[in-house]
Formats: C-alpha cells, sequence, structure tokens
C-alpha cells in the first residue's frame, strides 16, 4: 500500500437502487412516481431563461421556502432545503447527532443511516422492529441516546406510526433531537408536521422525490423549530452556501403551486396500490398494510431473490434486500395501472410453473 493510502477515509457506501436503460423497461425499484411532475413545472421548464445560469443560485432559497411556508402553514425560519432529503437528512446527522450517546434507528429501515453514522463517526444503535416489521415506540423510551430517527411510514416496510406515537417518541426524549422521515407520508399515515407548535426537539424531513414527482431535480426539505432550522443552516453555509441550483429552485417553486394535481396524482397511485395488494394476496403474496408508494412482499413457494431475477429477465425491475430479515421479501414500487397489470400477469404466468 502506497503511503498515502494509508489516510483515505474508508467507508462502505450506500448502494443506490439500480437504473436500468432501454425500451420496454417497467421500473418499479425505487419508489419513483410514474408520472409526469404538474403541468406549470413542465412549462416553466420551457420558459425557463438558461442566460441566467452563469450566476450563482440564491442561497437562501428564499422563493422555495416561502412556499414551502405557505403550504405548511408555517414560518420561513422554520423551513430549510437541500438536495433531496438525503442532503438534507446528512446534513443533519452532522449537525444533531455530536454526543457520544448512540442515535438509535429500527434495524430495519433506510439503509443510509448507518452510512452517514459510520461516515460521520457517529455511535449508533439498532432496535429490532417486532415480527411483523412494526416499530416499536417503547423501545424508544427510557433508553440512554444521542438522538433518534426513523422514517415514517418506515422502508422498506410501508408500515406507519400514528401521529399519537411519534409524539410519545418525542416526548419521551426531550434532550435529543427526534428526526422523522417522511418521504413516503403523502400516501397514507398522518405527518408530525403537527407536532411541531408543541414539540422544540422534533424534525421532520421530506422529498420531492416521491409524490412530487421530481426525483431528477433532488429537492428535499425540513421543518421544525427555529433553532433547529437555524442550527442547520449554520452547518450548510460552513460546508456550501449554494447547495441548490437555480432550475431546482424555480421547479420546486412551481411544482406546490398546483395542489389539485398533487392530490390527484396521490390518489391515483393509492389506488393503484390497493387494487394491486388486492391481486397479489390472490396470487399468494402476504405483506403488511402498506402507506407508501410501494408493497413489501414475500411468497412461500417463490423465493424472494429467484423471483428478482425472474423479473429482472423480463425487464420488469424490483427491489431486492441480501440483508437476513429482508432477503424473502421483495419491495414493489407501485407504478401506472398498466405496468402494475403486467406485473401481474408475469407473476401469474411464473406462480403456475413452480
Amino acid at each position: 500500500m502506497r503511503p498515502w493510502e494509508n489516510y483515505i477515509r474508508d467507508v462502505v457506501p450506500y448502494v443506490p437502487g439500480e437504473q436500468p436503460q432501454g425500451d420496454g423497461i417497467i421500473k418499479l425499484n425505487t419508489n419513483e412516481n410514474p408520472y409526469p411532475p404538474a403541468p406549470g413545472v413542465l412549462k416553466a421548464l420551457k420558459e425557463m431563461d438558461g442566460e441566467q445560469f452563469r450566476k450563482y443560485p440564491d442561497p437562501s432559497s428564499n422563493v422555495l421556502v416561502e412556499e414551502l411556508a405557505k403550504i405548511h402553514g408555517l414560518e420561513k425560519n422554520q423551513i430549510f432545503v437541500g438536495v433531496g432529503s438525503d442532503d438534507v437528512l446528512g446534513m443533519a446527522f452532522l449537525t444533531f447527532f455530536n454526543s457520544k450517546k448512540p442515535v438509535l434507528f429500527p434495524d430495519v429501515t433506510y439503509s443510509f443511516y448507518p452510512v452517514w453514522a459510520r461516515l460521520f463517526g457517529i455511535p449508533y444503535e439498532t432496535i429490532p422492529v417486532d415480527e411483523g416489521f412494526q416499530i416499536r415506540m417503547e423501545d424508544y423510551g427510557g433508553r440512554e441516546n444521542g438522538g433518534i430517527i426513523f422514517p415514517n411510514p418506515n422502508a422498506p416496510t410501508g408500515i406507519a406510526l400514528a401521529a399519537g406515537q411519534v409524539e410519545w417518541i418525542a416526548k419521551a426524549n426531550p434532550n435529543v433531537v427526534v428526526i422523522v422521515d417522511e418521504a413516503y407520508i403523502d400516501f397514507g399515515g398522518h405527518s408530525a408536521r403537527f407536532l411541531l407548535d408543541r414539540l422544540d426537539n422534533l424534525l421532520v424531513v421530506r422529498t420531492f422525490s416521491k409524490s412530487r414527482s421530481m426525483a431528477g431535480m433532488r429537492i428535499g426539505y425540513a421543518m421544525g423549530s427555529e433553532t433547529l432550522i437555524k442550527a442547520l443552516q449554520n452547518v450548510k453555509y460552513a460546508y456550501n452556501s449554494y447547495t441548490m441550483n437555480m432550475p431546482s429552485i424555480i421547479l420546486g417553486t412551481e411544482a406546490l403551486k398546483d395542489q389539485t394535481y398533487f392530490e390527484d396524482t396521490v390518489a391515483r397511485i393509492v389506488l393503484t396500490r390497493e387494487s394491486t395488494a388486492i391481486k397479489l394476496r390472490e396470487l399468494g403474496f402476504s405483506f403488511p398494510k402498506s402507506s407508501a408508494n410501494f408493497l413489501f412482499v414475500t411468497h412461500e413457494k417463490a423465493p424472494a431473490k429467484e423471483l428478482f431475477c425472474a423479473l429482472r429477465e423480463a425487464g420488469i425491475y424490483v427491489r431486492y434486500f441480501p440483508e437476513p430479515r429482508l432477503k424473502d421479501h421483495l419491495r414493489v414500487t407501485i407504478g401506472t395501472e398498466e405496468e402494475m397489470e403486467v406485473l401481474v400477469r408475469f407473476l401469474t404466468s411464473y406462480l403456475k410453473k413452480i
């Protein structure tokens, strides 16, 4: 080994979902929205003045922050924006998890959490979900910790905690910051946003990647007390003042202005999720009730890895996780009604052969 290699930071990275290319592919592996962004987004994109790109964007992303504050009934100083919720969450780890006590999160959860913890040298402890993959709120009470984070609904299970359970966890841990990752909240469940008025240690993080159909623009945001948001801003400006690019700020703002389109699109996905769930149960699949835009499925007669490979060969991409507690399951994103019909037809044919 060359001497300088001893000083390279060695981390095990997060593995993102595969991004297959080509025609005829049904992509149900990364929980993207199958429908386009709001019409106003596409109109603003066509009208965008490219000459402006020579200038730096507004470091405060003011127009986007203003629109978010208006929609959520908050003050501007209660909103923080970043390059996707991953950027916001990573910044939150760096900002709030600085004690020598372990940060707590579920053992079955978003797999980026342990990556950030190791990257930033943050001690952590995973708390097992129960046999039904449910987060038990009581496991987060009376336990010494340096902070808590969990998705609601959880990933990759899609199971949601009730707002009262989230509130209990935050109240049981008043001396640390509790982060609720609400990437999938628009598809079901109750947002913790409405707890912010009485819980100053709570940070709620969301993304435009799922329900807003803008995964390619990388827009995420956090909501919390003025103190928490100010701390995030300080860390951001100590790292990179211009995290949000100009097109993302402009197009993200437009996406927020068409609430009717947003609600209609989410409703279509939820309807497709429920109809697909009925068909998959008829085929012998089992899965917990999902409050997200995906189903976390298993089949007694079809090993998950073999089914994953068969689907992939047929041009249908779903997500397989090899971890011990997940290896018997597949996470299936909800696509269009037509895409899900193709999936069901393939599964019907496949299962008849085993």
